[in-house]
């Protein structure tokens, strides 16, 4: 009788540490940092409560989606990151890593995200086709309409790091 009783407590304690992993993994918090004079760290009420717009583009499997969320540029003005009329002499050597959970980077120039620079808006996106990223695929990811390869759509963004090339 011992010997079941002690199994079924460590079964107990073993699916609350998969509960609590998968709560944890939900409750994300998204960062922005580096070169920035305002810091973020965004919980995920905090991102759905952020003015989300809405862009249409192909996905890998070839598709239209329409995928919801903030842009790049709106967390980065938020956090403070040189835009703008400040994106000019070595401001522009400023660049911005985005990172996965799973440990994969992507680049973008931080001149690309800008729209005195560019007129194509690069979404951090936390919803496609009216429902929540999937699991594996979220909470986040980075969609960039317009690329002939979607190598910088980057799922489960944990970071945004502007950075300055020496």
């Amino acid at each position: 009788m011992t010997g079941l009783l002690l199994r079924n407590r460590l079964l107990l304690i073993a699916v609350a540490l998969l509960l609590t992993t998968v709560s944890s993994a939900q409750t994300l918090t998204l960062i922005v940092l580096g070169e920035v004079t305002k810091p973020l760290a965004l919980q995920p009420v905090d991102f759905k409560a952020m003015l989300h717009t809405e862009i249409t583009a192909a996905d890998r499997d070839g598709k239209e989606h329409r995928y919801a969320g903030v842009p790049l540029i709106t967390l980065l003005n938020q956090a403070g990151a040189s835009m703008g009329a400040a994106l000019k002499g070595k401001n522009l050597t400023k660049y911005v890593v985005v990172k996965a959970a799973d440990g994969y980077e992507v680049v973008f120039a931080l001149a690309e995200l800008d729209p005195d620079f560019s007129t194509r808006t690069i979404l951090l996106a936390d919803s496609v086709d009216g429902a929540p990223l999937a699991d594996g695929v979220g909470p986040y990811r980075v969609v960039v309409p317009g690329e002939k390869k979607p190598a910088r759509w980057i799922r489960q963004v944990t970071a945004i790091e502007v950075k300055l090339a020496k």
